[in-house]
C-alpha cells in the first residue's frame, strides 16, 4: 500500500455523494441522523459574509481532500480553514503521523498534495458545498465560507506557484478545474432535482477573501510583520496571524502542565526562548491593527498554532512533534485572554486549541470567533461532531460580527480552564482501550467493556434491558455469567469501564451502578421463577471456601447439575466480601442476596470447618473433586523498624472492625500504609472507631497513582482521610512514623513515573497505630502439605486452562491461586474450574440467558445512531444506561476516525455474516495517518488488516494487504484476491457464485461491492 493518496475527480465525486446519499442515506459515511438542519435562520457575519454557523475544521487533517470538507459540512460546519500550503509541496511526511488517544500529536505541517492539487481538492470541494446545500437544504444563498492557509515565510508565499494558489482562490474563474466543475454540473442536470444550470452559473468563482498565516516556529518577527503586511496590501486579503502557545513562556507552560498532570510531556526551551516573544508580538499586533485598518482589511489573531514537544515515549516517528487537544486549551484560553487585555478586548480572535462541545458555547459567548476544530474530529464520533457543536452555537447566533470581546467572560473562561474536569489528566487516563485481540476481516464488532470483563459480561445487552426497564431480563443476562449481581454491582473494580468507548468522548458509562438497578429490581420476579438444575451426574464437589471463587464455581456446577457441598471456617458464606469489606461500602442484605442466588441452584454449605484443609480426607468423604478457595490469609508484614505491635494488618484489623468495631483501640492518630481499595477501606473504617481523631494515608506515590478505584478515592477524601503523599515509612519509635521522602522520577514508556527517595530528608509523622495495606500473602505451607507444587517465586503450578493442580481433579483459584484479586477475577477462576469439572463429566457447561431476549432493530440502529458523536456527561439514575454505544451491535470506529473516509460501512448479507456491516478500506484514499490504528479496540491497524478495495492493479501490486481490485465488472465480474499471500481470479456468475476457493462470506463482501457500490470503484 502507498501512503500517497488518489484524488477523486469531480465527476465521480458527484455521483459518489449522490448515488451514496440515494443508496444508504448517508454522505461519505455520514447519516442522515447526523446532517445539520438549520432551525432558525440566525447567522454571524465574517469578513463582511453570512456563515450559518461559526465553526468547522481547522487547518489540518479535516480539510486536506474534498471529501473531508463535504463531511464537515454535512454535519455543520460553515467555515472551513483549508489545510496549509507552502512552497515545499508533495512531502515525504513518516508514518504514522497522527496520535491522538488522548492530548493529539502530529508531525505533518502542510498538505501532503501538491499546491494545485489542493487548489483542485478546494475548488471541488466548494461546487459540491453548493449543491449539497441546493439539492439537500433548498437553499440558494452562500451560508459558508473558505479561509485559505499558507507559510511559511515571505519568499516562500511569494513564489509563483504558492501566488497562483492565492490568486485562483480569490478568483478561480480562469481555471482549468473552476470549469471543469461548471461544465460537468451542467452535464449532470439529470442526476440533480432542484440544481439547474442558472444555478449553476451563478456560483461564484470568488471562493477565499481571507487567509491564515501559519509561520514557522522561530520565525522572526520582522518577517511576519513583512508577510502581513503583503497579504493585506498587496493580495488584498482580510488576514488572521496564527500565535504559537509559545508566547506564554517556558516556565508558565511547565507549571501548567505539571499541575494539570501532563507531566510526562517533554518541552525544549529553546522552543519559547527562540520563538516570538510576548512583549514583542504585541508591539507587532498593535502596528498591524493600524495597517489593515487603514488598507480596509480585517485583521486579528489566530489562537493557537500547536506546540512542539519532545517525542519521548515513540509516539510516532521522529525527534519533534506538534501536540494539541485538551492539554492545549488552558494555554490557548489564557493567552486568548493575555492577549486581549493588552487590546481592552479590541481583537479579532479566531479560535482553535481544545475546543470541544463541553467548552464551545462559552468561547464564543467571549467574543470569540470562528472556532475551529481538529482533535475532538479524530475521536469516535469524527466529523459528526460538528453536529452536537454547531446545534450548541446555533441559538448564540446574532446575525452580527463580533464587535468587541467581552473580557469578564474572557477571564473568567481561562481561570476556570486550569481546574475543568475535562482538561484535567490523571494518570489511570494513560491505560489503554485496547483488547488483546487481533482483528478478523470480517464480523469485527465489540464490545471492549465486554472484553475488559473477566467474566465478558454482556454489558450492552443487559444496559439496554435496564434502559427499557425489563429488569428481570436483565438480571437474567448478568447472572447468566455472575453469580454475585449484588456484590459486583456495589464494589466490583468495573474493569469494564476502563475499556469503554465513552472514555473517548468524555467518560465511561457508570456500568456498575446499572448492575446493582438491575439486581435490586429484577431479583424478585427473577428468584418466582428459578429452579435448581436437576441432577445429572453422581460425581460430587467439595469447594472449600465460601467466597466469590468458591461461591461462583458452585453456582455453575449446581446449575449444571451437580451434587455440590461448600465448605468454609466461618460461621456464614461471603468469604472477603462479608467479613472484611466494611458495611459502608456494602450492605449485609445485598450479600445475603447472592447467596441466596448460589442456594437456589441446589448448593450445600456447611460452615466452622477446620482451616487446616486436607484434600485427601475430602476425597476419603466420597467427593470426587475438590476446589480450592480458600483466600490469601497471611498478611504481608510491613519491612519497618522499631515499634511493631503498634502495626496491625489492615485485613485483621476490618474484620475486627466488621465484628466489634466499639472494642477496637486505635489511639487518636491512624497511620494506614498503601494506595489500594483495602487501605481506602482501613482508613474510612479506622475514622469510624472511637476515639480515632485522624487518619493518614501514607503512599510512596502521588495520590494520582494509586490504583484504588477512584470512587473509594473520593470516599475517603470526603469522609476526611488525609493523604500524605510520596513518603516511604522507615521506622515506628515513640508514636513517631519516621518517613523517606520520596520524588517521582522520570517517567517510563507507558508514562508511569517510580518513586525515588529524596536523599537524607525525611518527614516524621505523630501516629498512635500503622494499618499495613499492601497486600495478602498466600498460605503456600497448606499448598504443599496437600502435595500441590510451588514453583519459583510462588507460582503455583496449574493447568491454566482448567486451574488443575498437579494432583489430580484438585483445583485452585482465587486469592489462593494468584493473591490479593478482585471479586469479579474470583468469580472468573470459579467459572473456569466449573467448565473444567463439568468437561471431565461430560456435561454441558451453559451460560445462555434463561429467557430470549430480542430488541427492535430499526428503532436500536437509530438511537445508537443519535447517541454517536454527542458528549454527554453522566447522567443520574437509569437515564445513563442511555449514554452506552452498543458497540457490539454497531462500532464502525475506525470508519468514523478516517479523516479521508477510507473506511467504508458495507452492509452485506452472507452465509455466517452476523454483523450489520462490513468494513471496507480503500487504498487510494488512505494516507497510513495511523488514527484508526489509535481507536480500533483491537491490537491492530484496520487500515492493515481490513478487506481493502484498489483503484488499480498498481495499487494492488504495492501492497501486502488482503484485498481486491476489480479486472472486470458487469455482469459476470472478474476480480484479483489477495488472500494470505496467495494471489488468485475470481470469476462470479450472474447470480454472485463463484467456483474460487474461498469462503462464502468473502464472495458475498466482494460481489455486494460491486453490484451496489459501482462509485467506491468507477474512479
Amino acid at each position: 500500500m502507498s501512503d500517497k493518496m488518489a484524488l477523486i475527480p469531480f465527476r465521480q465525486l458527484l455521483h459518489w455523494v449522490m448515488e451514496e446519499y440515494k443508496h444508504s442515506g448517508m454522505v461519505f459515511g455520514i447519516p442522515e441522523e447526523k446532517f445539520f438542519k438549520k432551525s432558525n435562520d440566525h447567522y454571524m457575519e465574517l469578513f463582511g459574509e453570512a456563515i450559518a454557523t461559526p465553526v468547522g475544521p481547522a487547518a489540518g487533517p479535516h480539510s486536506q481532500l474534498a471529501q473531508n470538507i463535504i463531511a464537515s459540512y454535512m454535519s455543520g460546519s460553515r467555515f472551513f480553514e483549508l489545510k496549509s500550503v507552502q512552497i515545499m509541496d508533495e512531502l515525504e511526511i513518516a508514518k504514522p503521523c497522527i496520535s491522538a488517544e488522548d492530548e493529539c500529536y502530529n508531525t505533518e505541517w502542510s498538505t501532503e498534495l501538491p499546491i494545485m492539487g489542493a487548489f483542485a481538492e478546494y475548488v471541488k470541494a466548494w461546487f459540491i458545498l453548493h449543491v449539497i446545500q441546493k439539492e439537500f437544504f433548498q437553499q440558494t444563498e452562500r451560508r459558508f465560507m473558505f479561509n485559505m492557509s499558507v507559510g511559511y515565510d515571505l519568499k516562500g508565499i511569494q513564489s509563483p506557484k504558492v501566488d497562483e494558489f492565492i490568486e485562483g482562490l480569490k478568483d478561480a474563474a480562469k481555471t482549468k478545474i473552476f470549469q471543469e466543475c461548471q461544465d460537468v454540473l451542467r452535464e449532470e442536470l439529470g442526476l440533480l432535482k432542484h440544481v439547474d444550470s442558472a444555478f449553476v452559473d451563478q456560483i461564484s468563482p470568488q471562493i477565499c477573501n481571507s487567509i491564515t498565516l501559519s509561520t514557522m516556529h522561530g520565525c522572526p518577527p520582522t518577517e511576519i510583520e513583512a508577510i502581513i503586511r503583503y497579504l493585506i496590501s498587496e493580495k488584498k486579503l482580510h488576514t488572521f496571524v496564527k500565535m504559537n502557545p509559545t508566547l506564554l513562556g517556558f516556565e508558565y507552560v511547565r507549571k501548567t502542565f505539571d499541575k494539570m498532570g501532563y507531566d510526562y510531556i517533554q518541552l525544549k526551551e529553546a522552543s519559547f526562548t527562540h520563538d516570538l516573544q510576548f512583549g514583542d508580538g504585541v508591539e507587532m499586533l498593535k502596528r498591524l491593527k493600524v495597517f489593515a485598518a487603514d488598507n480596509k482589511k480585517d485583521f486579528g489573531v489566530k489562537l493557537s498554532n500547536t506546540l512542539p514537544v519532545r517525542i519521548a515515549r515513540d509516539e510516532l516517528p521522529g525527534e519533534e512533534m506538534y501536540m494539541s487537544g485538551r492539554a492545549l486549551y488552558p494555554l490557548t484560553i489564557n493567552l486568548a485572554y493575555k492577549l486581549a487585555a493588552e487590546f481592552d478586548g479590541e481583537l479579532k480572535i479566531s479560535y482553535s486549541g481544545g475546543a470541544d462541545a463541553f467548552n464551545i458555547e462559552r468561547i464564543f459567548a467571549a467574543g470569540i470567533r470562528p472556532i475551529t476544530v481538529a482533535t475532538t474530529l479524530l475521536k469516535p464520533g469524527g466529523y459528526q461532531r460538528f453536529q452536537q457543536l454547531a446545534e450548541r452555537l446555533e441559538p448564540l447566533l446574532d446575525n452580527q460580527e463580533s464587535s468587541r470581546l467581552d473580557m469578564k467572560k474572557l477571564k473568567a473562561l481561562a481561570e476556570s480552564a486550569f481546574d475543568d474536569a475535562n482538561h484535567i489528566k490523571e494518570s489511570r487516563d494513560m491505560l489503554s482501550r485496547k483488547t488483546s485481540l487481533k482483528l478478523p476481516l470480517l464480523d469485527c464488532f465489540i464490545a471492549p467493556c465486554e472484553k475488559g470483563c473477566p467474566i465478558e459480561q454482556d454489558v450492552p445487552e443487559y444496559l439496554r434491558l435496564v434502559g427499557e426497564k425489563r429488569y428481570e431480563e436483565a438480571f437474567d443476562v448478568i447472572v447468566s455469567k455472575n453469580p454475585l449481581p449484588f456484590t459486583t454491582g456495589t464494589i466490583c473494580t468495573h474493569t469494564c469501564m476502563t475499556k469503554c468507548t465513552r472514555l473517548d468522548y468524555d467518560e465511561s458509562v457508570h456500568i456498575r451502578g446499572q448492575k446493582l438497578v438491575a439486581a435490586e429490581k429484577g431479583f424478585a420476579g427473577y428468584m418466582q421463577k428459578v429452579s435448581k438444575g436437576q441432577s445429572q451426574s453422581k460425581a460430587s464437589v467439595a469447594v472449600i471456601g465460601a467466597g466469590p471463587a468458591g461461591l461462583s464455581a458452585a453456582y455453575f456446577l449446581a446449575k449444571a447439575g451437580m451434587n455440590v457441598t461448600v465448605f468454609d471456617k466461618r460461621e456464614k458464606a461471603g468469604g472477603t466480601v462479608e467479613f472484611v469489606i466494611p458495611d459502608f461500602r456494602i450492605s449485609r442484605e445485598a450479600i445475603k442476596k447472592d447467596i441466596e442466588l448460589i442456594e437456589s441452584m441446589g448448593v450445600k454449605f456447611k460452615f466452622g470447618v477446620n482451616p487446616k484443609v486436607s484434600v485427601a480426607d475430602y476425597k476419603a468423604q466420597g467427593f470426587n473433586y475438590v476446589v480450592l478457595a480458600i483466600g490469601a490469609g497471611r498478611t504481608n508484614a510491613l519491612a519497618i523498624q522499631g515499634d511493631m505491635e503498634r502495626i496491625r494488618g489492615a485485613i485483621p484489623f476490618l474484620e475486627a472492625f466488621n465484628t466489634d468495631r466499639q472494642g477496637l483501640n486505635l489511639g487518636k492518630r491512624v497511620a494506614v500504609v498503601g494506595g489500594g481499595n483495602s487501605a481506602m477501606d482501613a482508613a474510612r473504617a479506622a475514622l469510624r472507631v472511637p476515639g480515632v481523631e485522624e487518619v493518614s494515608i501514607v503512599y510512596r506515590r502521588t495520590k494520582d497513582y494509586m490504583p484504588a478505584d477512584e470512587e473509594e478515592l473520593a470516599y475517603a477524601q470526603k469522609d476526611g482521610v488525609i493523604f500524605k503523599e510520596l513518603l516511604a515509612p522507615v521506622s515506628l519509635s515513640g508514636g513517631v512514623l519516621k518517613c523517606q521522602v520520596m520524588d517521582l522520577g522520570p517517567a517510563d514508556a507507558s508514562g508511569r513515573r517510580s518513586p525515588v527517595p529524596r536523599e537524607g530528608i525525611y518527614e516524621e509523622l505523630p501516629v498512635d497505630t500503622v494499618l499495613s495495606a499492601i497486600g495478602e500473602l498466600i498460605d503456600y505451607d497448606l499448598l504443599k502439605t496437600n502435595g500441590i507444587e510451588v514453583g519459583e517465586k510462588g507460582k503455583i503450578k496449574v493447568n491454566e486452562d482448567t486451574l488443575e493442580t498437579n494432583v489430580e481433579n484438585v483445583f485452585i483459584g482465587g486469592d489462593a491461586l494468584v493473591g490479593p484479586w478482585t471479586v469479579v477475577g474470583a468469580i472468573s477462576h470459579g467459572t473456569k474450574v466449573a467448565k473444567a469439572i463439568l468437561a471431565k463429566e461430560h456435561l454441558e457447561f451453559s451460560q445462555e440467558y434463561a429467557s430470549r431476549i430480542s430488541f427492535d432493530k430499526e428503532k436500536q440502529l437509530l438511537e445508537v445512531r443519535t447517541k454517536k458523536a454527542v458528549l454527554q456527561p453522566v447522567c443520574d439514575g437509569e437515564e445513563e444506561t442511555g449514554r452506552c454505544l452498543e458497540c457490539n451491535y454497531i462500532c464502525n470506529i475506525c470508519s468514523e476516525v478516517c479523516p479521508n473516509r477510507a473506511n467504508l460501512m458495507i452492509p452485506v448479507e452472507g452465509e455466517g455474516l452476523t454483523n450489520r456491516n462490513q468494513i471496507l478500506h480503500v487504498d487510494g484514499m488512505c494516507n497510513e495517518c495511523g488514527n484508526c490504528e489509535t481507536f480500533c479496540p483491537y491490537d491492530d491497524a484496520p487500515y492493515k488488516v481490513k478487506m481493502t478495495l484498489y483503484w488499480s492493479e498498481k495499487e494492488f501490486a504495492d501492497s501486502l494487504n488482503t484485498g481486491f481490485v476489480i479486472l472486470k465488472d458487469g455482469k459476470e465480474p472478474i476480480v484479483k484476491l489477495r488472500l494470505k499471500g496467495e494471489v488468485i481470479e475470481v470469476a462470479f456468475d450472474q447470480t454472485g457464485r463463484t467456483d474460487a476457493p474461498i469462503d462464502g462470506s468473502l464472495a458475498a463482501f466482494m460481489w455486494t461491492v460491486i453490484q451496489q457500490y459501482p462509485y467506491l470503484y468507477k474512479v
